[in-house]
């Protein structure tokens, strides 16, 4: 009897200590499928080059965002808080809503007109931020 029991505990103690080393590897592999209709959360980055805060700054400019024309280009710096690149695209997003808002729903993505949907995204790739 004390055997049984005793293969019995080896048997468990064995099992868990290899479900243990496989459980990591299963988790990494599990979380790395995609999932459909589920689209996948990136993180921003922690600073933007100044060129390229520069540069989305214009693009959003170009498209007719007061508040992008008026906000300071970088200079004399590498880079910049990310922070300052998600301000530059919600206070853009805000301001093209409201300017589109009496457009009617088939010329417009997300609240705003096709152009200002599409240069929001350009702006925000070019400073590869993915949510603001």
């Amino acid at each position: 009897m004390k055997r049984i029991v005793r293969n019995a505990l080896v048997t468990v103690a064995a099992a868990g200590a290899l479900g243990v080393a496989v459980a990591p590897a299963a988790m990494a592999a599990e979380q790395a499928q995609p999932v459909a209709g589920v689209q996948a959360q990136l993180r921003n980055p922690k600073t933007v080059k100044a060129d390229a805060y520069n540069q989305a700054r214009s693009i959003l400019a170009k498209a007719g965002s007061q508040s992008a024309a008026k906000s300071h280009p970088v200079h004399g710096k590498n880079d910049v808080p990310v922070s300052y690149g998600t301000s530059l695209l919600a206070g853009s997003r805000d301001e093209f809503r409201a300017a589109d808002k009496n457009l009617p729903e088939k010329e417009k993505k997300s609240g705003m007109s096709h152009d200002h949907y599409n240069a929001i995204h350009n702006a925000a790739k070019t400073m590869g931020i993915d949510t603001w």
